[in-house]
């Protein structure tokens, strides 16, 4: 009985190893990514940014469903950009980011999942020291082969978070009733990651 077991576990860890090995790892290719948001503004506009630093990559299974399995990436925080230095300034202060205590946004995956013709990504985002559960509905694209060869995904994703979840409380209240910053932000990833050889 104890020979039997031990087969069965064999068994199994030679098919997880298997699974692993199949999954390919491709690794995001920042010049032709965007990771951006928006917020509202004062209640009658939104400014709309985006992070300039990040590295990440996904893993990609095509005969697993989904065929996304794994995805994580690391945004540096310093690297806001919303087109406005003194507004980027108060962004990185300790008011919203505090991007010299935590110069790093992450997010890593749990599960993902398919629901109909969409995917979804769950994980854990942590921003400002803050780790929360979030979901990210996503499309995949891809793959295709470039011009020099190399094999390309592309995945596009939205989601909205309130940002005082995550300890970016800063705001002041108009004359006129409202914030001059609101709380719901949204999030929108376009993506582009190219397969390691």
């Amino acid at each position: 009985m104890i020979k039997r077991y031990m087969v069965a576990v064999l068994a199994a860890v030679a098919l997880v190893a298997s699974q692993a090995q199949a999954a390919d790892t491709y690794n995001i290719d920042a010049a032709h990514t965007t990771v951006g948001f928006s917020i509202q503004h004062m209640v009658i506009s939104k400014v709309k940014g985006r992070f300039n630093e990040f590295s990440g990559s996904i893993q990609v299974d095509p005969k697993a469903t989904p065929t996304v399995t794994e995805a994580t990436i690391a945004i540096k925080v310093a690297s806001i950009d919303t087109a406005n230095t003194k507004r980027d300034d108060h962004l990185r202060a300790p008011d919203f980011f505090d991007a010299a205590k935590f110069p790093d946004m992450t997010f890593e995956t749990t599960k993902i999942e398919k629901t109909g013709d969409d995917l979804v990504a769950h994980g854990k985002l942590t921003m400002r020291g803050v780790t929360k559960e979030i979901q990210l509905p996503f499309k995949l694209n891809g793959p295709i082969t470039d011009s020099w060869g190399n094999t390309r995904v592309g995945i596009e994703g939205r989601t909205k978070l309130n940002r005082k979840d995550y300890g970016l409380t800063w705001s002041k209240t108009l004359e006129t009733g409202g914030l001059v910053v609101g709380d719901e932000v949204e999030i929108e990833i376009q993506l582009e990651a190219v397969k390691a050889k």
